[in-house]
């Protein structure tokens, strides 16, 4: 007989099952209250201890207190920060996943994982228009990404400067690039070269002027631009800063982490052309590709230079590298800081091959589609305003006269009554409100109910 630990209950398995199959037969999601959801610390003071607890019991606890205490992010009414919209498939192969202790660190583990995640990775490649040969690795999410991407970068950069230390090359970057590219460059103990811009968008004559003005050009190896910024979903000119890195055999590095997603955009795929020109490009299919948390792909031009940079080497490692085919020596924990990894890519593989790649360019345009008609909403109101022009499926409107407090005492009504989640940003220095668009069941009639709760 087995240690207790690793004992199957039936009893329980069923009633996680129904739960699961309860929770996912939700149409729509319930919103639940985050943080505005007490928890009594007391009441969960004894869980850990040595004879264990009943797990009905903890599992009657974590539907009835814990649960409600977090924000169903895929939730139609989730338009907060960036949401997640998985598909019903990918939460079941998910589940699969889980249950079948799926590993996706090395082919000589894995090759089951890596093909099919692999094929995900070369579709993603070829529709941003890189070259046959790219390809990488899933991560946990756009900051490992960045960090990854950045790290090759400026070890690939520093070498053709060798007068250079690592610590003394730059990236260029602007000020709306995303947090995770300030941080990454923190990690690695570089400056960035921050470009001013005009409108928060990053162009080519913005870098040129730049680097016109500074006194160290030499030491800038790379250029990071975003497809799609989180807080207004902004394209950067991609082909202009793209064609000079090439022209000044720079590192290009795109963090599309939220809006890489809209090249599946018919009617805005055009916005990133340049990607052609990428060195390494990140895209996170849980947030508009429609996959579970968590889930980034990286991507990379030439992912042999990745793997001299990345992977990692220890003696008990060396068999996963021993073998000349080079399919055989596609270890996932070579692309990226990582060894140990779940196959995280996998649910996003199952969903677009089952749903079809024309089932996910109807989804990610109903988004755009909303903001779109969102705005006309907006115009046609007296008590708001927009801030900006939409992009992508980002929409920035102010409520005149409100003041930041004004805009958090809405927020949390609208959680408290299980509207929406929706919560307000900052643009330019000013509180204004910020919806985004994602989940295709957003519906015309929630936005408008939102949009009418400002009134009083």
């Amino acid at each position: 007989m087995g240690h207790q630990m690793f004992e199957y209950n039936a009893k329980f398995a069923n009633e996680v099952f129904d739960y699961c199959r309860d929770r996912m037969s939700m149409d729509p999601v319930p919103l639940d209250f985050g943080g505005l959801h007490p928890i009594d610390p007391a009441s969960m003071a004894d869980f850990i201890r040595p004879e264990g607890h009943d797990p009905d019991e903890i599992f009657d606890f974590f539907k009835h207190s814990l649960a409600p205490a977090v924000v169903s992010i895929d939730s139609p009414g989730f338009l907060a920060f960036i949401p997640n919209a998985p598909t019903k498939s990918s939460l079941l192969f998910d589940m699969v996943v889980a249950c079948s202790g799926l590993n996706g660190t090395s082919w000589l583990e894995s090759s089951g994982v890596v093909m099919a995640e692999n094929q995900a990775l070369t579709f993603l490649a070829q529709l941003a228009g890189m070259p046959d040969g790219s390809g990488g690795a899933f991560v946990s999410g756009g900051s490992l990404g960045n960090l990854s991407s950045l790290t090759v970068g400026r070890d690939i950069g520093q070498s053709k400067r060798p007068h250079l230390s690592l610590h003394d090359v730059r990236f260029a970057i602007s000020a709306d690039a995303h947090s995770s590219i300030g941080k990454a460059l923190h990690v690695l103990g570089i400056e960035p070269l921050l470009v001013e811009t005009d409108d928060h968008r990053f162009t080519r004559e913005h870098l040129e002027t730049a680097l016109a003005n500074d006194p160290h050009p030499n030491t800038v190896v790379g250029i990071v631009a975003t497809s799609g910024t989180t807080n207004a979903g902004i394209v950067d000119d991609l082909e202009g800063l793209g064609s000079f890195a090439r022209e000044h055999d720079l590192w290009f590095h795109v963090d599309g982490a939220y809006g890489g997603a809209a090249l599946f955009s018919p009617s805005e795929r055009h916005l990133f052309a340049g990607l052609r020109h990428a060195d390494s490009f990140i895209v996170d299919p849980h947030k508009w590709l429609f996959a579970p948390l968590d889930c980034c792909a990286l991507i990379l031009r030439d992912p042999t230079v990745a793997r001299k940079v990345l992977a990692q080497q220890a003696s008990y490692l060396d068999i996963l590298h021993e073998g000349d085919d080079e399919d055989y020596e596609w270890n996932p924990s070579d692309f990226a800081i990582h060894l140990s990894r779940r196959a995280r890519g996998l649910p996003f593989w199952y969903s677009l091959v089952t749903n079809g790649t024309a089932a996910y360019e109807t989804a990610v345009q109903a988004a755009i589609d909303l903001a779109r008609r969102t705005v006309a909403m907006i115009d046609e109101m007296d008590h708001v305003e927009m801030v900006r022009p939409t992009s992508l499926s980002i929409v920035l409107f102010r409520r005149t006269g409100w003041s930041a407090e004004r805009y958090t005492q809405w927020s949390h009504q609208l959680l408290r009554d299980q509207i929406a989640f929706v919560t307000p940003t900052k643009w330019e220095g000013e509180t204004v409100a910020r919806l985004a668009f994602l989940h295709p069941d957003t519906t015309d009639e929630l936005v408008r109910h939102i949009l009418e709760t400002m009134r009083d």
